[in-house]
């Protein structure tokens, strides 16, 4: 981070006030990063707020088309912002709001876990949660206008997404769900809950149960019998959810294709490590023999969260002696046990004043209860350090030159989860995964991603299986992903669910990792022997979150 602040440009002020519009607009966006204002409401999820979230996009393009830059800075912020904005009018036309429906991030998922992030500390932040449990009905309300519309115009999501969906629904309202166990967990740092507010906070949590009990009618006795049980996409709408989630448009037949060697070579690395772990094994039996062994085990999710945390706590603290400049308020990261049974792990970042620090988020499917070291060490550093949590925490630590924008809201997909599995590489090269089992656990999580690549690619664009048995579906999509990853069946079930909900964002980790690994080459390549890899990931991050294209020519230059 440079020591001299930058002055405002009329660029940056564009970027700061679209922050504005979409705090306002969304204001679920707004407590993601820690801007409290609108924390008692939710945006309008009807076809009148998708039209004004899009006449809002069009002012502002119209306003950074209309100014210049005066330095670098500000062409990275026009030439990101302004492909988001082009984005997000091309995802309007494309009718995409009027099936937005998927088992991790979708209206549904995005309510519920607003209220993950609300300050819980003092008695005036529950008075502020208890208006938003009862703002819960109106967005409910809105999102299934939207959904209506979609069903008369014949645009409808997966019939399988439809039908998971009402499943999580089910356990976020039912008796002791998430909406009972949140209240009841009100405890302000200081005194107790005046009686009316706890009366408040349970009339709120009622309200809210009704109105998710009321999209799950609606979405089982309305939604679901107009609904396809063809999962893909097609061509057209993967290629734009493509470059909404890289930054970057890509050759999907070439990307297939290297999916598919990639796929294949980490295969043949994950067989090479088996041999070591167990002379003549393969990955599965070696796999066998390592979770077999008690002392590389964590039972329960106390034992997992005291282990994340001690983990990252110690690389925090090497890597920011050695290879990596760490400020102080980028070296405290949570690791918290997610209160949702939904499967998947994530981070949140920091608020902009880091008064919330960046965490990381494991949501542990019921009736998990057993975790390998060995297999989990790999995801620490993915979405800690030197993984997302130094990524995205520099970016907002890097107040004096990147606007609220660049710091807060910028980046992609590709660009983040890119980065975090390139993090996993380089940790393998710092000797941090010296031992066979955590290099193994590693290459499991690569060999995920690569299969990614090709079960997204193939079953959205309707490709011809590798068995050359036919076309991709369902089917043979959970059967491949059961092949190529050692993982339980709950896990390995939603994440199937996963991808064939969200089109064009699970390829964005192993594809990013390309973009970047491609990145830092080309750099060693132009620089030559004054190349040095430290300066080039303090110079990538510094520019912050951007799509890949972006950062492409930022650091070209």
């Amino acid at each position: 981070m440079t020591d001299n602040t930058r002055t405002p440009t009329q660029i940056d002020t564009i970027a700061d006030a679209w922050v504005d519009t979409l705090v306002e607009l969304e204001p679920i966006v707004a407590t993601y990063i820690g801007r409290s204002e609108y924390n008692d409401r939710f945006g309008n999820l009807s076809p009148a707020g998708h039209e004004r979230m899009a006449e809002a996009a069009r002012a502002t393009l119209a306003a950074l088309r209309g100014a210049s830059p005066i330095d670098d800075v500000d062409v990275v912020t026009r030439d990101d912002l302004s492909r988001e904005l082009e984005l997000l009018l091309d995802l309007h036309e494309s009718k995409w709001a009027l099936r937005d429906l998927n088992v991790i991030a979708s209206p549904p998922q995005d309510i519920r876990a607003s209220f993950d992030l609300m300050p819980t500390a003092t008695a005036g932040d529950w008075a502020v949660i208890a208006r938003r449990l009862g703002a819960v009905d109106g967005a409910i309300n809105g999102y299934i206008e939207t959904l209506r519309q979609g069903i008369a115009q014949g645009v409808t999501p997966a019939r399988r997404q439809v039908r998971e969906v009402a499943t999580q629904i089910a356990r976020y309202s039912a008796t002791d769900g998430f909406f009972d166990s949140f209240v009841a967990s009100a405890r302000p740092d200081e005194g107790e809950l005046p009686d009316e507010l706890r009366d408040e906070l349970r009339a709120g949590a009622i309200s809210a149960k009704a109105a998710y009990d009321r999209l799950r009618e609606f979405l089982t006795g309305t939604l679901e019998p107009v609904t396809g049980e063809h999962d893909g996409v097609g061509r057209e709408l993967y290629a734009l959810q493509s470059r909404r989630f890289l930054g970057a448009t890509i050759d999907l037949d070439e990307t297939y294709e290297w999916g598919v060697a990639e796929l294949a070579r980490m295969v043949a690395e994950q067989e090479a490590i088996a041999n070591e772990i167990l002379p003549g094994a393969t990955v599965e039996e070696a796999v066998a023999h390592l979770e077999k062994d008690a002392s590389r085990k964590l039972v329960g999710t106390e034992a997992l969260q005291q282990w994340m945390q001690a983990t990252s706590d110690k690389a925090v603290e090497e890597l920011g002696r050695t290879h990596f400049d760490i400020a102080e308020p980028i070296r405290r990261l949570e690791c918290m046990i997610a209160p949702t049974q939904e499967g998947g792990i994530y981070y949140t970042g920091p608020t902009d004043d880091f008064s919330r620090p960046g965490r990381m988020w494991w949501s542990v499917p019921e009736g998990v209860t057993e975790f390998d070291t060995w297999r989990e060490l790999t995801t620490v550093y993915h979405e800690g350090i030197p993984g997302h949590h130094l990524q995205i925490a520099q970016a907002v630590y890097n107040r004096a030159q990147l606007n609220s924008w660049r710091r807060l809201l910028g980046g992609t997909s590709g660009h983040a989860e890119g980065w975090a599995l390139y993090a996993e590489r380089l940790m393998e090269q710092l000797g941090y995964l010296d031992d066979p089992a955590d290099r193994l656990g590693m290459l499991d999580g690569q060999r995920m991603r690569a299969a990614r690549v090709v079960l997204d690619i193939g079953v959205h664009l309707g490709k011809t299986r590798p068995d050359g048995n036919g076309v991709w579906d369902a089917e043979y999509a959970l059967e491949f992903m059961k092949r190529n990853v050692n993982m339980p069946d709950e896990f390995v079930e939603f994440e199937v669910n996963r991808y064939l909900g969200w089109p064009g964002q699970a390829p964005s980790y192993k594809v990013g990792q390309r973009i970047w690994e491609q990145l830092r080459d080309d750099a060693a390549d132009r620089e030559g022997d004054a190349f040095s890899i430290k300066e080039f990931h303090r110079r990538a991050l510094d520019i912050g979150g951007v799509g890949l294209d972006t950062l492409k020519a930022a650091l070209a230059r």
